[in-house]
């Protein structure tokens, strides 16, 4: 986690408490209790599991016979041996060491060294399952009490159903924590230097802005306008587009896209792998029929993004490893101050067993970009 203390150089009006995030239960490396996405679903084929390390934790997800998605801890109660070495068919995952089997709520249902006469309950020897939703194409996985799970909504795909799939995915590796990069990606100064291209931004083309956000569900919203006219990608949508963008905890990134009667929206989600490491992952989906065909293009545009956003942020790596004191400023960097404040706030709530209290207020920003 990138620790931020107070500058020398500290601007006037910004409390020292807004520099520096604090320890402990006020800033979690994560926060449980909550949704993270953990895979599209199409990666998830029916009767097939795979392995992936989430907040730490080694998880076995499958899909079913059935096509029903779940989720195991990828470790046997037994020897200690990830359960996703071993064969799964359909039905049961069967360890590869002892053949221990297991359904898909974790529940043991047999152990073959057994006999007849030994009075072991084994339906009463489990391995933790999580609660897993799909929407949108898109797994989700339930980090924390599985009680909680369901009085917790599931992030949405603003203007499309629930069952809608993607469009287009792009997915990418950040060698660094959590914080970095959700911190990064909603910079909204860093465009004419980190994505410069005659097709987006160029140094010459930044000006002023302003733009009114708002408290949301776990975070805020960039308020419905038009896109900034330096932004050359939004003028392939033809028309009179209208944007509104909007960032939830743990780390998930909407927009919505309007012309006219189509939409395009891109929900980004930053999922923690380890406290060095997370996965980004960009969804897109749209009705507009001419998009198909600029299909490649718009890859090329969410690759390229991607990219140079894990190439900033390894760089980075190699500064904060030194501990340095940070700076956080108005308007440019008010959104990752909010990033934060929601952080110590949900952190805070759960250990006091209170609700969430948004601590995001009406306002306008401004900045140059």
């Amino acid at each position: 986690m990138t620790i931020m203390s107070a500058s020398t150089e500290t601007a006037p009006g910004i409390p020292d408490s807004e520099l520096r995030p604090a320890r402990g239960i006020d800033a979690p490396v994560w926060l449980r209790d909550l949704w993270y996405m953990a895979l599209p679903g199409r990666e998830l084929k029916r009767g097939k599991m795979l392995a992936k390390t989430l907040l730490g934790e080694p998880v076995l997800l499958a899909r079913d016979a059935d096509g029903k998605a779940f989720a195991l801890r990828d470790i046997c109660p037994h020897r200690g041996i990830p359960l996703s070495c071993g064969r799964f068919d359909g039905r049961e995952v069967e360890c590869c060491y002892h053949g221990w089997r297991f359904d898909n709520a974790g529940t043991c249902t047999c152990i073959p060294s057994l006999t007849a006469d030994q009075p072991v309950k084994v339906e009463r020897i489990r391995v933790r399952d999580y609660p897993i939703a799909e929407k949108h194409g898109l797994v989700w996985i339930f980090i924390g009490d599985p009680a909680l799970a369901d009085a917790t909504p599931v992030p949405d795909v603003p203007g499309f159903a629930a069952d809608a799939q993607p469009s287009h995915i792009e997915k990418m590796e950040f060698p660094c924590p959590l914080d970095d990069a959700v911190v990064g990606l909603m910079d909204p100064a860093h465009g004419p230097y980190v994505h410069r291209a005659w097709w987006w931004r160029t140094k010459s083309s930044m000006h002023e802005k302003a733009k009114k956000f708002a408290p949301s569900t776990l975070g805020f919203t960039m308020v419905r306008h038009a896109p900034s006219s330096n932004s050359f990608a939004y003028k392939l949508l033809g028309g009179k587009p209208e944007t509104e963008i909007a960032f939830r905890l743990p780390g998930v990134r909407t927009e919505e896209i309007t012309v006219g009667k189509h939409r395009f929206a891109g929900i980004t989600t930053i999922t923690p792998l380890t406290e060095t490491s997370c996965e980004i992952t960009q969804t897109m989906y749209w009705t507009m029929p001419w998009i198909t065909v600029l299909k490649p293009v718009l890859r090329h545009f969410a690759r390229t993004f991607l990219e140079q956003d894990g190439k900033i942020v390894t760089m980075q790596q190699a500064g904060l490893a030194h501990a340095p004191s940070l700076m956080l400023l108005e308007d440019a960097d008010t959104q990752a101050k909010w990033y934060y404040r929601l952080k110590k706030e949900f952190a805070r709530a759960k250990a006091e067993g209170r609700e969430f209290q948004n601590p995001v207020k009406e306002r306008v920003l401004r900045w140059r970009s």
